[in-house]
C-alpha cells in the first residue's frame, strides 16, 4: 500500500481570499464536524493504548508525549494539565517538544528533522521499560518522533502514536498506533486545524481515562484537584457541601483544616 499523507492533500476548498468572513467560518465549522466521527472510529485503538498506560502508571510508570510544533504543544499541553486537575506529581505525565521549551511558543528551525535528539530527550528522563512513550505527528512521518519510538521499541520501552496518516512512518513503529483519518484540510497542509483538534480530542480521553482508573476522581469530580485559586477554591467548597449535605461555612472549615477536598470529604464521612 502505498503512503500518501492525506493532511498534505489540496483543501476541498479553493479560492479562500475570495470567500466572506461568513463562508469561510461556516466551512471551517463544516470540517471541524467531522473530526469527533473520525476520532470514534479509532476507539478500540484508543482503549488498547489506555489499557496500556493505566497498566504502566499502575506499576509505578511515567507517561511520555513526545512531539515537534503544534502536536508537541498539545502534548505538553495535556501533560501540564494534570497536576492541577488530577493532584498527580508533575513528573507523572511529560510533554517533551522537539527543540525543547524555547519551541513551545517559537518554533526552532530543523529541530524536528533530528533522528538522534528524541532519544536523547528521553535519556534525560532516564526513561526506562516502566514507562510508556506516545509520539504525535499529525503527519507520521517527524524524524525526531519516528525514531526516538523505534529506539524505545529496541529498549523494551512501550509505544504507542497520535497521528493522521495511515500507514505513516510513526503508525508503523508505534505498537499501540492511534490513527484518525482527518482528511485534508480546510487551509491546505494546516494540521493544527482538524489535525490539531483530533489530537487534542484524544489526548484528552487519554489522561482523563487512565486518572479516573488511577482513583484521581470520585464520582464525576475531580476531588484531588490542587486548590490554587479562588475559583478552585469555591469548587471545592461546592462539592464538599454536596457529597456532605452540610452548609457553605461547614465546608469552607473543613476545607481550610485539611487542604484537600478528598480529605475533607473522606473526614467528614467517619
Amino acid at each position: 500500500m502505498t503512503f500518501i499523507k492525506t493532511t498534505e492533500q489540496d483543501s476541498y476548498y479553493d479560492n479562500l481570499e475570495n470567500m466572506s468572513i461568513n463562508q469561510i467560518v461556516t466551512k471551517i465549522n463544516d470540517e471541524d464536524k467531522t473530526v469527533p466521527l473520525a476520532v470514534e472510529k479509532a476507539i478500540p485503538n484508543i482503549e488498547a493504548l489506555i489499557c496500556e498506560v493505566v497498566n504502566k502508571l499502575k506499576n509505578g510508570g511515567r507517561l511520555f508525549y513526545m512531539g515537534a510544533g503544534t502536536s508537541g504543544r498539545l502534548g505538553i499541553l495535556d501533560a501540564s494539565e494534570c497536576p492541577p486537575t488530577f493532584g498527580v506529581p508533575h513528573n507523572l505525565v511529560i510533554g517533551l517538544i522537539a527543540g525543547g521549551d524555547s519551541a513551545i511558543r517559537k518554533a526552532v528551525e530543523h529541530a524536528e528533522d533530528s533522528t538522534t535528539q528524541g532519544w536523547e530527550d528521553l535519556k534525560n528522563y532516564d526513561v526506562s521499560s516502566k514507562d510508556i512513550v506516545i509520539g504525535i505527528a499529525a503527519s507520521g512521518t517527524t524524524p525526531y518522533v519516528v525514531h526516538a519510538l523505534k529506539r524505545c521499541n529496541n529498549e523494551g520501552i512501550s509505544t504507542g502514536c497520535i497521528t493522521c496518516n495511515t500507514k505513516s512512518p510513526l503508525d508503523l513503529t508505534a505498537r499501540f498506533p492511534i490513527v484518525i483519518n482527518v482528511g485534508p484540510e480546510f487551509l491546505t497542509g494546516s494540521s493544527r486545524m482538524k489535525a490539531g483538534t483530533a489530537q487534542k480530542l484524544v489526548l484528552n480521553m487519554i489522561t482523563t481515562t487512565t486518572m479516573i482508573q488511577l482513583g484521581r476522581v470520585k464520582g464525576n469530580k475531580m476531588v484531588d484537584m490542587q486548590l490554587s485559586n479562588n475559583k478552585l477554591v469555591d469548587r471545592g467548597v461546592r462539592m464538599i457541601m454536596k457529597e456532605l449535605s452540610i452548609s457553605k461555612d461547614e465546608a469552607e472549615k473543613l476545607l481550610r483544616q485539611h487542604k484537600s477536598v478528598r480529605k475533607s470529604i473522606d473526614h467528614g464521612k467517619r
